[in-house]
């Protein structure tokens, strides 16, 4: 295995159906996994993929998540970035298998893996005993789950750690579009225009003659791009008000409730939230929608979940096995 290790200082709009925009403004959530961690027949271990702008991030790895992967479409070997919560095992126990599938595809490409430390450990261990040799480099940044920190500074995303309350060392994951250019307004400007023109009024910048005099003002020629949009992903977690202030206004909040209300003593003593919860938390941020899951196999049915969640914070969906959220849809 080649293992490198980098210190890291009312209703939701939501689809089933793939996106009819273009592909390059993709940013589009799915869920392999919603469940705890009691096997249920129907629900599977936790595991989200985001998708930006064609690249793909995947947010915890339960058990299966490559069959998940596969019963979605979703080619692995397009990942290149893995992000673990905690060593759960219904967060993780799927990792080495796809590591290893991935592997016996043949995949060259690095892969970027993001996780409490330790996990590194486990990894080498299992591949050593197995005699498990990766053909591509697994570069490890083990997360410290005590502060929030950048883990990444993407061309188009920044991907940052949430420090969550759990039994043990935990984290949660905020995606972060960055500002986009502003849109060019080509009809309104002469056929001559040079191209070097064109590219500084898309970056906001007036166009100046040799005197101080602007030729071609960026606000005159331009429309703002649209606005920058974000998830944020938070499970496993006691409630926890510090996170009020770190996921602030992001458009897509994901938080377990994987109790409701009236089994709040229950969930604080094994550092879980419930459905109440997860809404205030959402209220009190002014995030624009929740989605809650990692439900208790005690539950057969969610609508109650649903229903003291949307109490407090009425723009709630239930995650499930195979839901898409196209962020794209949503109307500024």
């Amino acid at each position: 295995m080649s293992m490198t290790e980098n210190l890291a200082p009312a209703e939701t709009p939501i689809s089933e159906t793939e996106s009819t925009r273009p592909s390059s403004l993709t940013f589009k959530l799915t869920i392999l996994g919603a469940g705890s961690a009691t096997p249920t027949l129907g629900r599977h271990p936790t595991a989200h993929l985001l998708t930006h702008n064609n690249e793909y991030y995947l947010i915890d790895c339960g058990e299966g998540t490559q069959y998940r992967l596969l019963e979605q479409k979703i080619r692995p070997g397009r990942l290149h970035h893995i992000f673990i919560s905690h060593l759960h095992g219904d967060h993780y126990f799927g990792l080495a298998p796809l590591l290893s599938s991935l592997n016996l595809a043949g995949r060259t490409e690095d892969l970027h893996l993001y996780g409490p430390k330790g996990l590194d450990d486990i990894l080498t261990t299992i591949f050593r005993y197995s005699d498990t040799r990766l053909g591509y480099p697994l570069h490890f940044h083990p997360v410290d789950a005590a502060y929030p920190t950048v883990l990444a500074d993407l061309p188009e995303l920044t991907i940052s750690s949430i420090p969550l309350e759990h039994r043990i060392a935990c984290s949660g994951y905020l995606f972060r579009e960055k500002p986009r250019k502003p849109k060019l307004l080509r009809d309104k400007l002469p056929a001559d225009v040079p191209v070097e023109y064109l590219k500084q009024l898309k970056e906001g910048h007036d166009i100046i003659d040799g005197q101080g005099q602007v030729i071609y003002a960026a606000e005159d020629y331009t429309t703002p791009g649209p606005p920058p949009r974000s998830y944020a992903f938070c499970s496993d977690t006691r409630y926890n008000e510090r996170l009020i202030n770190l996921v602030r206004h992001v458009d897509l909040l994901y938080h377990e409730a994987t109790f409701l209300e009236d089994n709040a003593k229950r969930a604080f003593e094994v550092f879980h939230a419930t459905a109440r919860q997860a809404a205030t938390i959402a209220a009190r941020a002014e995030v624009r929608h929740l989605l809650i899951g990692h439900f208790s196999s005690r539950y057969k049915n969610f609508q109650a979940f649903l229903k003291e969640a949307r109490q407090i914070f009425p723009q709630t969906s239930l995650a499930s096995e195979g839901l898409h959220i196209d962020i794209n849809d949503w109307q500024y």
